[in-house]
């Protein structure tokens, strides 16, 4: 992470909904389709579990989740993303090392899964992930679902 970023992780609250909505929005077209907005907000409604955000200077900066299939011992990371214009920063490195340890803590979970896109599945890879499924143009025309299982970490 930047040397003077200083970085607070805490749990999404609905008041952060119009920031987390900016960040995503400003990772379309390149990391998201702009129909998937709805399916984020979908989500934040009515399938939230465990998601968090990045703050830094009193600014929302990133937000991403964990989903938790107990009886498949399986955890999934979902809808993180990073403003666009603090992408490069380490940001996302750590909210993903506070996601990997909270659910290390779980001791019934054995599985950690990712489906990201060919757009950021290189990050994953770097950090422990391995490539399992490749659907083309699943997420929209372009955006390939990558799913990816954590081996180790790196």
């Amino acid at each position: 992470m930047s040397k003077n970023l200083t970085l607070t992780i805490r749990s999404y609250q609905e008041t952060d909904l119009a920031e987390v909505l900016a960040i995503f929005k400003s990772n379309i077209p390149q990391y998201f389709a702009a129909e998937e907005t709805q399916d984020l907000l979908h989500y934040l409604s009515h399938e939230r579990e465990d998601y968090l955000v990045c703050i830094s200077e009193g600014k929302l900066i990133a937000a991403g989740g964990i989903n938790y299939t107990k009886e498949k011992g399986k955890a999934y990371l979902s809808w993180d993303f990073v403003d666009r214009e603090q992408h490069g920063k380490g940001i996302g490195s750590a909210l993903l090392a506070e996601r990997l340890i909270r659910i290390q803590q779980k001791p019934d979970i054995s599985e950690i899964v990712v489906r990201t896109s060919q757009v950021a599945c290189d990050f994953y890879q770097k950090k422990g992930f391995v490539i399992r499924e490749i659907h083309r143009d699943y997420w929209a025309e372009g955006l390939d679902m990558v799913y990816m299982v954590y081996l180790e970490e790196k």
